[in-house]
């Protein structure tokens, strides 16, 4: 392996009608997920053909880090609405990088 960087990919899907709810609840994960220790990087998308589809794409310095955030209070509120407003079970992958940095 290259290096012990994580990268996350987090997918959800809004049930219909509460498209603008699951955006406005990603996003407010967003600043204070960033300023986690370990945090590299933390992006919210939407998927331009269908807005019920979001992924968040993730990137931690060590698997670590994202341990320590997966127990943050901010994203176990988001875990307890999310048979509310999601359609489906929230999907993550985790990845590690293989090749460097430079090539």
């Amino acid at each position: 392996m290259a290096g012990s960087e994580v990268t996350v990919l987090a997918m959800f899907k809004a049930k219909p009608g509460l498209e603008e709810r699951v955006r406005e609840e990603l996003l407010k994960l967003v600043a204070a997920t960033r300023a986690e220790s370990g945090c590299i990087n933390y992006d919210l998308h939407q998927y331009s053909d269908d807005k019920t589809k979001f992924m968040l794409y993730e990137n931690w310095v060590s698997m670590k880090d994202l341990d320590a955030h997966l127990e943050m209070p901010y994203l176990n509120h988001f875990k307890s609405i999310a048979d509310e407003i999601l359609a489906e079970p929230l999907q993550i992958t985790i990845w590690q990088m293989i090749s460097t940095k430079a090539g």
